[in-house]
């Protein structure tokens, strides 16, 4: 872009502390930066922290705003969208939410119709640089307005495209979820290796560094996961009687039935936010 975008968030919590963190960190300047929540206490320490502009008039930050990013609960979406709408309207930002559930139709609709819209499926490693987000883009959104959101959530992670709105469901259940799953894994583990008679914090501190090392591996090789498993296991070794074990207890058709009730229960929280919406 021939001049940077500003960016306005609406709502101050965790999450877009951490995108501006990541944005300040990749090279956005705080100059262009407005951010607007209630608390104004908050606020003042937000500024302190990262050096952005703070208001807390929703319709101020609208104004100032390329790109005007949702980070409120879904449940206050609407009234929010609401009262900036006359703003929204007349300067047209580029509206990205980063709110589970509500359809790209219906926060357009609740802010006058019309506008460009990005959803973003972040999930909780975003807070330590590490996220996974899933990005969908209305029709509205021009090829430069998906690469600065594309560059926002870069910043805080790895974003990647999807050409289906419903898709995001599975994103939901695989990387939104996802981070629980393998902190359950980590927690078995650590119980294991515990009743085995290694010191709880050893154990632990080994497993997340096995994590972390399993999963660097995977995103640095050439090899897909399978070859990945193969080349840790000997013909008859420790690995193998391990990974027998995994296989012949169902461990595949319960992590299906897993992702399947999470994604379920995506689509199911997104009727029950639209029912009652209006």
């Amino acid at each position: 872009m021939s001049t940077s975008p500003t960016i306005g968030f609406i709502g101050a919590g965790n999450m877009a502390s951490a995108i501006i963190g990541g944005m300040l960190d990749s090279g956005f300047q705080a100059d262009g930066i407005w951010v607007s929540a209630p608390d104004d206490d908050h606020l003042q320490a937000i500024r302190r922290k990262f050096g952005v502009s703070v208001t807390t008039d929703n319709r101020y930050c609208a104004q100032q705003a390329d790109v005007l990013i949702l980070a409120v609960k879904p449940q206050i979406m609407a009234d929010v969208c609401r009262d900036i709408t006359p703003v929204a309207q007349n300067t047209r930002p580029l509206m990205v939410s980063i709110a589970a559930g509500l359809t790209a139709d219906t926060l357009d609709g609740w802010l006058g119709g019309g506008l460009p819209m990005v959803r973003v499926m972040p999930n909780t490693p975003s807070l330590v640089g590490m996220g996974a987000a899933g990005l969908y883009a209305n029709p509205e959104v021009s090829d430069e307005q998906k690469q600065t959101v594309e560059s926002i959530f870069n910043s805080i992670g790895k974003a990647l495209w999807l050409e289906d709105e419903n898709q995001l469901h599975a994103v939901t259940a695989l990387s939104g979820s996802g981070p629980a799953y393998f902190f359950l894994m980590l927690e078995a583990l650590e119980a294991a290796a515990s009743e085995a008679g290694i010191p709880t914090e050893t154990a632990r501190d080994l497993a997340i560094q096995t994590m972390a090392g399993a999963a660097e591996m995977a995103a640095r090789s050439e090899h897909d996961p399978a070859q990945l498993k193969r080349n840790v296991m000997s013909p008859g070794g420790t690995t193998e009687q391990a990974i027998n074990t995994f296989e012949d207890g169902g461990l595949r058709p319960l992590v299906e039935k897993a992702y399947n009730a999470a994604m379920s229960r995506s689509r199911e929280m997104a009727k029950e936010l639209a029912d009652a919406s209006r």
